[in-house]
């Protein structure tokens, strides 16, 4: 009579590698979503800020849609409800007090909110390709870091990576200054001298902003990534010698 018996089997080591690619679109989309999670002690619009060392560059639609998120994001109309206010408040602009007079305040302070936004950080950065975004330093000494932020207010990254002088924030102050005199009453009408010291006004307090985003505003923003600088590859150590 005859038993059948079997053998163990062998174990094999066969691994099978899985690799997923991404498109610099799907990355950039996922760096601009952790930048929209962004906000200043949880409540603030912080979106124009990227602590991700050199992250991909924006997309036309990205640009168009970070600006549209920020235009319409509720904080911001509390924010021009504020501004509309403190200018009742101090008789600016010939208008009159009282509801109606408070209502063409905060029209006329969100329609150059509006302005400088979507042509600043849009439509001129699409056709300048230009990113609209502060990029977080974080890294050297105090000195360094307030030049470069003081610096980031005239300069900005290019969708080619290489810093170049930054037509879209200045000239998008520039243009929502000029747009103004459309809404505001004529006695409070700017002409081209003023219109070029607001600018200029503005390109002064985006510096302060910048030195004050570099040493403070990431200790107070929930949801951000850990700034590390890039590292470098180094190429693997040679076997040893027999």
């Amino acid at each position: 009579m005859y038993q059948a018996t079997s053998a163990p089997a062998k174990p094999t080591n066969s691994t099978t590698n899985v690799q997923v690619t991404a498109s610099q679109e799907e990355i950039a989309q996922a760096q601009v979503h952790l930048e929209e999670q962004q906000r200043i002690f949880g409540a603030i619009p912080n979106f124009y800020v990227s602590y991700i060392p050199n992250p991909v560059p924006l997309r036309p639609r990205q640009k168009f849609d970070l600006a549209l998120k920020t235009m319409v994001d509720p904080v911001s109309f509390v924010l021009v409800g504020i501004t509309a206010g403190a200018q009742q408040g101090d008789d600016d602009y010939a208008w009159q007090q009282g509801a109606l007079g408070y209502g063409k305040r905060y029209a006329a302070a969100y329609g150059t909110f509006l302005n400088s936004t979507l042509l600043g950080d849009a439509i001129l950065p699409i056709l300048l390709k230009q990113d609209p975004r502060y990029f977080y330093k974080g890294t050297g000494t105090v000195r360094a870091r307030i030049l470069y932020a003081i610096a980031n207010a005239v300069v900005c990254k290019g969708d080619n990576h290489h810093w170049q002088f930054n037509y879209s924030a200045i000239g998008g102050n520039i243009a929502a200054n000029a747009l103004s005199d459309v809404y505001y009453p004529a006695p409070n009408r700017a002409g081209a001298g003023v219109t070029f010291e607001g600018a200029l006004i503005g390109t002064g307090f985006s510096a302060i902003t910048n030195v004050i985003q570099e040493f403070f505003i990431r200790k107070v923003t929930p949801h951000v990534p850990a700034n590390q600088p890039p590292t470098t590859t180094r190429p693997p150590a040679p076997p040893p010698r027999p």
